[in-house]
């Protein structure tokens, strides 16, 4: 078990490319990394940091070898993280379908199970890899090299992470992407990025989603946004409904000058 987060068990870890038969399974050679002894240092605290280090160390580790890999390629890696239900795989699909005509697009879905999502995204027309993440609650850089692996992407490509549904454990693993995107809707409280400011604090951009909600729920954009700006002041905002369309022009553009750019 993590001593990070709380998450473990890497061996029900699995690899799925829809369309195509087999799983790629854990193995020796690709385990999550949460998996370490625990020696007795004779005090419970001392342990449990000392962990904490060593895995953050190794994964941060892998993450640059994933940003050099990117590099290499002309790759724009884009983490997508968010509570469940905040409407990532809808933003995708959409995404996908509207731009694929002018993008590369290669997805990585992390889950904790199901293929459902990598099902979605493969009917939109992308690449897509599922990572299923048995007991754990985020993916980590050593998932995302194994994952990019089997997409292959091209040289120029755009992979978009759609990370475990979670707004804690994913904020503390870098997995070499060269920005991470908070996505938000209005069904949640619009204090999200107090009561979680880690992930506004290492995000460069927000997405809130289900504007056309608005008139039903009580949720203030602005309230949101002022919080938000709080912990992190160079954080960007883009508004959308991907029922509706409204903002998603603006999203289209945030996304091609950050694939043109990879800034």
């Amino acid at each position: 078990m993590c001593g990070t987060c709380g998450c473990g068990d890497e061996n029900n870890i699995t690899y799925t490319v829809p369309g195509k038969s087999g799983h790629h399974h854990g193995n020796d050679n690709h385990k999550h990394h949460h998996h370490h002894e625990h020696h007795d240092h004779g005090n419970g605290v001392t342990k449990e940091i000392q962990l904490e280090i060593d895995v953050l160390s190794k994964n941060n580790l892998k993450a640059e070898n994933n940003r050099g890999y990117f590099d290499a390629l002309n790759i724009c890696a884009l983490n997508l993280v968010s509570s469940p239900g905040s409407g990532k795989t809808s933003l995708l699909e959409k995404t996908i379908i509207e731009l694929r005509k002018e993008i590369d697009f290669y997805i990585i879905e992390g889950d904790q199970q199901t293929s459902n999502d990598a099902d979605r995204i493969h009917a939109a027309g992308a690449p897509v890899v599922q990572v299923n993440t048995g007991n754990g609650c985020h993916l980590d850089a050593d998932m995302i090299s194994i994952a990019t692996k089997q997409l292959k992407p091209k040289n120029g490509s755009v992979l978009l992470i759609e990370n475990v549904g979670n707004l804690v454990c994913p904020s503390m693993f870098d997995l070499g992407e060269n920005s991470r995107i908070v996505v938000i809707s209005t069904t949640e409280g619009d204090d999200k990025p107090i009561k979680y400011p880690t992930m506004f604090q290492t995000a460069q951009l927000c997405i809130i989603n289900k504007t056309d909600l608005l008139p039903y729920v009580d949720f203030d954009v602005d309230r949101a946004k002022k919080f938000a700006l709080q912990v992190n002041k160079d954080l960007e905002f883009i508004t959308v409904s991907v029922k509706t369309g409204e903002g998603m022009d603006d999203w289209y553009n945030w996304l091609k000058q950050k694939s043109a750019n990879k800034v």
